[in-house]
Formats: C-alpha cells, sequence, structure tokens
C-alpha cells in the first residue's frame, strides 16, 4: 500500500525519535554510510546508533546498499530512501532550527 495511511505512520514512527532524524540529515545529503561512521560524526555510541539505523531500515526510510568485511565482521552501509514530502520538509525544519540554535 505505497503511499497509504500505513506507510505515513510507519515513516512518522521513524521519525518520532530526535536521533533518527539527525541520521536521516546525515544520510540524505551524503553517499552510503555505515553505522560505525554514524556513530563516529555523531559522539554516539554504535549500539545505540545500529539500533535506530535498524528501526529506520524497518519502516523503510532508509535501505542497505553494500556491505563488506572489516576485520572479521561486517560493515553495512545504508542511504536515506525517504521520499514523501511532509517527511522532508520535517528534516529540513529541523535543520533550520539547529542553524539558528547556533547563532
Amino acid at each position: 500500500m505505497a503511499g497509504g495511511t500505513s506507510d505515513n505512520h510507519d515513516l512518522l514512527a521513524a521519525l518520532n525519535h530526535p536521533l533518527r532524524r539527525e541520521i536521516l540529515r546525515i544520510m540524505s545529503d551524503r553517499k552510503p554510510i555505515s553505522p560505525r561512521q554514524l556513530s563516529d560524526r555523531l559522539e554516539e555510541s554504535l549500539s545505540n546508533v545500529s539500533y535506530h539505523v535498524r528501526v529506520l531500515d524497518e519502516y523503510g526510510a532508509i535501505e542497505e546498499v553494500s556491505s563488506r568485511q572489516v576485520r572479521g565482521a561486517t560493515q553495512h552501509f545504508y542511504r536515506c530512501t525517504l521520499r514523501a514530502k511532509w517527511a522532508l520538509t520535517v528534516l529540513r525544519g529541523g535543520e533550520k532550527k539547529k542553524r539558528k540554535d547556533r547563532r
């Protein structure tokens, strides 16, 4: 049911957490990124970032685009798949507020 009420509800749930919104902001402007890279950039624990990346993936806000072996573990890379105009507006609105708060 693409674009339906259920999809919007899932997307709203995905955007409900500030860290998930920040992850999506980073992903929306960049090439695919891993949870480790996000963790370093956001100065958050890898376990916390990985949890929120899994939630975003489950809700269809991001998708895995590649993976590679790194020291015996698999590193996954994701990109933002948000297309709903209202969701993109929510993300941009947070950026404006963040910039305004820095002044």
